[in-house]
């Protein structure tokens, strides 16, 4: 006489595990259907060859294509962690930007440059408040190519202290008869960096609430 354990006989007989449904087809549940569809083909109007291999051909496409926007996430994050670790190094340095606004704080100074390509016999730099008056005008002379730089103390043509605040910076270059605008810098620190997001650039947040993108960067100091 066999004696059968109840507990082990369910065991033996139990349903196989629930599969999960799928909502997408793979390369191999393609590959059945389509040899499903070449079986089952009308013999007297048999299906091109084209049409196979058209079909084949559209389904590798797409799966390449999927594959292709898996490793362009994959590489889109690894560039996101990469440029959070530049912007952590970025906060509390100092940039030369590209730029014609300028921030003066309160008691603090303007430093700036002007960017020359050839040697200028006279270099000048004016700086005008929001109401497009002028301010201050600096004469910097004769400067070779490369760098002039200058800093503002605050004071106007009268020697009067301005308030604090944001300040147009222009300059121009004089040789012999003519006169020519050229790039100003202005110097600033960082005080924080926004990431891009949905395409958009990495952002440096400098003193005064102004933006400066990654383009506008001369020098890091």
């Amino acid at each position: 006489m066999t004696t059968i354990d109840p507990t082990g006989d369910a065991r033996l007989f139990a349903p196989p595990p629930e599969q999960q449904p799928r909502d997408e087809l793979g390369q191999e549940d393609f590959l059945k259907l389509m040899i499903t569809q070449f079986r089952n083909q009308d013999p007297f109007k048999p299906m091109d060859n084209g049409a196979f291999l058209g079909q084949l051909a559209q389904f590798s496409t797409v799966s390449g294509i999927d594959s292709l926007n898996k490793s362009f996430a994959t590489l889109s994050g690894a560039m996101q962690d990469e440029q959070t670790l530049q912007a952590a190094n970025l906060i509390g340095h100092s940039v030369l930007a590209i730029s014609d606004s300028a921030y003066l704080p309160e008691g603090g100074l303007v430093t700036g440059a002007v960017e020359l390509f050839s040697t200028a016999h006279n270099v000048q730099v004016d700086i005008t408040n929001a109401a497009g008056e002028l301010v201050r005008q600096f004469n910097l002379g004769e400067q070779q190519a490369g760098i002039a730089r200058f800093t503002w103390d605050g004071l106007d043509a009268s020697g009067e202290l301005v308030t604090s605040g944001h300040y147009q910076i222009t300059a121009r270059v004089i040789r012999g008869a003519s006169v020519e605008s050229t790039t100003t810098l202005i110097e600033a620190d960082i005080e924080s960096v926004t990431l891009g997001q949905f395409g958009s650039g990495m952002m440096l947040n400098i003193l005064g609430g102004e933006a400066l993108s990654l383009r506008q960067i001369y020098q890091i100091i």
